[in-house]
């Protein structure tokens, strides 16, 4: 006998930006599968201004990680203020299925267990996702969206506004310095991350392409602002490289990330949420991977995908490696 279809749906994605990126498809073949249905949403409060205006979200809904118990129990309550028939576990861990449970759902879909790094959580569930079919977090939302009973090709559509659009255009005409030649963002890691390049050798990568008549961005949100910092006074007297630093409204990034791709503006990145997001707003990135398999959290189409125009710039060709590795003239060949 199947379930009788749910009348409010809540689509459980906590964190980070880039597993929220990776949650959109779920988000919209729900919103498809049962569109007269209330969908929420809930995650933590620094990813949750991405969804402001996400088409067909009726509720976006807040978990303060940072405030304890306090913030498990204030989103305890708006879960039970929405009142879901069915949650939608998109990322199966225990802080996730212990969310999922308090929502008072009678159905709670999740992943496959052989998806969840802490089994016990799956214990919460009623029903589960097949196997994925890949290692990717885009095959592990598939398994969701077939279970789901979807069939639509996957979106990643973030309903930018128009207005939100036109300052991206604008943002984009003002970060880069006026002239000829290729532009690129390259966005800085945090550092102390081992998956994060040397600032150093930003620097460097920054000078040598504007030597060859490019024009670079170097990009920081507000973990690198003080990297940030520094490298704009290091590269102050290069005319062809500009800063944005501390940048933190992920609404605006993602409007000049969709204006960039617009332009044919290539985005250099380590594994970091700006470059999932930059892959879903249509650019094309260079990932710099050393310790971290490309396979598992690379952008999105993976590279050799007949629609995908991103790539990896391995740190080790014949495998993982350090990002020490990663050497400035090997990311300038490739780019």
């Amino acid at each position: 006998m199947n379930p009788p279809e749910p009348g409010r749906v809540l689509l459980v994605r906590l964190s980070h930006l880039g597993d929220v990126v990776h949650a959109l498809p779920v988000f919209h073949a729900l919103r498809r599968r049962w569109p007269a249905a209330k969908l929420a949403w809930i995650c933590q409060k620094e990813f949750a201004p991405l969804l402001t205006g996400l088409p067909g979200l009726d509720e976006s809904l807040l978990f303060d990680r940072r405030a304890g118990l306090r913030g498990v129990w204030r989103a305890r309550r708006a879960m039970a203020a929405f009142g879901p028939d069915l949650t939608v576990d998109a990322q199966g861990n225990m802080k996730s299925a212990l969310l999922s449970r308090l929502s008072a759902a009678p159905r709670r879909l999740a992943l496959a267990p052989v998806h969840w790094q802490e089994p016990v959580g799956a214990r919460f569930m009623t029903e589960f996702a097949p196997p994925a079919e890949g290692p990717h977090a885009i095959h592990k939302a598939v398994s969701l969206i077939d279970a789901i009973g979807d069939r639509s090709p996957l979106s990643f559509d973030l309903g930018l506004s128009t207005a939100e659009l036109e300052e991206g255009a604008k943002e984009l005409a003002e970060r880069f310095s006026a002239g000829a030649g290729q532009c690129w963002v390259l966005h800085l890691g945090r550092e102390g991350d081992p998956r994060t390049w040397p600032s150093e050798r930003f620097a460097s990568l920054a000078r040598e392409l504007a030597r060859r008549g490019d024009r670079a961005l170097v990009l920081s949100g507000p973990a690198e602002a003080g990297t940030g910092q520094r490298l704009a006074q290091e590269l102050q007297d290069e005319e062809r490289v500009s800063h944005w630093i501390g940048q933190s409204d992920l609404r605006q990034l993602a409007g000049f990330l969709t204006a960039a791709a617009a332009e044919g503006v290539g985005f250099v990145a380590c594994d970091s949420g700006p470059s999932h997001l930059a892959a879903a707003c249509g650019l094309h990135v260079r990932l710099l991977s050393g310790p971290q398999d490309p396979l598992l959290t690379g952008p999105w189409p993976l590279e050799g995908a007949p629609d995908s125009g991103n790539r990896i710039i391995r740190a080790n060709p014949g495998g993982l490696g350090p990002m020490l590795g990663l050497e400035v003239e090997s990311v300038l060949a490739l780019l």
